[in-house]
């Protein structure tokens, strides 16, 4: 990720998360975010809650995981809305866009997000890229 930009930045909504192998059920568990674990919850499609909390913040966040129309596997995010007693998330958005929309709502969790990524970065597993 280039250093000039940063979590919260404008710039930073179009910033996607490339990992270098697809999820599949032999490894979704490496990819761990505090105590969660990823699902499927379609056909190559995995997700796992990233932000949610009980009454004080209506507001969640999913990490969701699939491969994209170019073949590449993406981390990507949706929102959580909950309706009565039902469930969905929204039309996933780009890494960067849902870590900004967190920054509105929880600075340090988006942070701790961002770290988690970047580790998955660092162990050469994926990487950052600018879209338009």
């Amino acid at each position: 990720m280039e250093d000039n930009i940063k979590l919260g930045d404008p710039v930073f909504n179009k910033m996607l998360f490339v990992l270098d192998k697809a999820v599949n059920e032999k490894n979704h568990r490496d990819y761990r975010f505090d105590n969660e674990e990823l699902i499927q919850i379609s056909d190559g499609i995995w997700a796992m809650p990233a932000y949610m909390k009980d009454d004080d913040d209506d507001f969640s966040l999913f990490f969701i995981i699939t491969e994209i129309e170019d073949g590449h596997t993406v981390l990507a995010f949706s929102t959580g809305d909950k309706k009565d007693d039902q469930f969905s998330l929204s039309e996933p958005m780009i890494t960067g866009e849902g870590l900004n929309q967190l920054v509105e709502h929880d600075k340090d969790r988006a942070a701790s997000i961002l770290h988690f990524i970047n580790q998955i970065s660092k162990a050469d597993e994926g990487n950052w890229r600018m879209v338009e």
